[in-house]
């Protein structure tokens, strides 16, 4: 089984936001297996099964908050007794131009709160995931103001392609492989391709 993780914030405050691309990605999954996410009773999660291009999978969106991701998967990883090695994470990259997609087999945190949450809870960083490139702010623009700010209309459009993007990402590495997905996915710009 292949459990995918979309990192984000909970709540009506957070949709829409930067920081929740991999909730976006993960309810795109979920649109097209035709499956719902319900609260998970034990822990702070909400989860989807499905059979995604003939593979078992599980989507998670924790409910804890960036910072605390892992705090909400680690303990369902070893309920369900899925290894890291079966752990796709789907996170925002202020360092990836919005609309840029990029596939890693695994690596560290890269400043990124929710995947170093995730790897300090889950033992290791011998996971792989799918980034969505949100952008750095221009000027002075506070850091955390801008991941948590929704974005303007005109980058909205690239946002919505480079989220059924991802999506498209994590089903060819859940049927193919990340390999295949690294090289499929990487070094294009949605932007270029619209």
């Amino acid at each position: 089984m292949i459990m995918i993780v979309g990192l984000g914030n909970p709540g009506r405050r957070y949709r829409g936001t930067r920081h929740n691309a991999g909730f976006e990605v993960l309810d795109e999954l979920a649109r097209r297996v035709g499956v719902r996410f319900r609260r998970n009773l034990r822990w702070p999660v909400l989860v989807a099964r499905a059979v995604m291009l003939g593979r078992p999978v599980v989507m998670v969106k924790p409910q804890t908050y960036m910072n605390l991701s892992g705090t909400a998967v680690a303990p369902l990883m070893r309920r369900m007794g899925v290894g890291r090695e079966h752990v796709v994470a789907v996170v925002d990259d202020v360092d990836l131009p919005v609309g840029r997609i990029r596939v890693r087999k695994h690596g560290g945190a890269g400043g990124h709160n929710g995947l170093r949450s995730l790897i300090e809870e889950m033992g290791g960083e011998d996971f792989a995931r799918v980034r969505v490139g949100i952008g750095r702010p221009i000027g002075d623009t506070d850091l955390v103001k801008y991941v948590l700010g929704v974005l303007p209309a005109e980058e909205r459009k690239i946002f919505r392609a480079a989220v059924k993007r991802a999506a498209d990402a994590v089903e060819c590495l859940t049927s193919e492989g990340v390999d295949a997905a690294m090289n499929r996915f990487n070094g294009s710009d949605v932007e270029q391709e619209t």
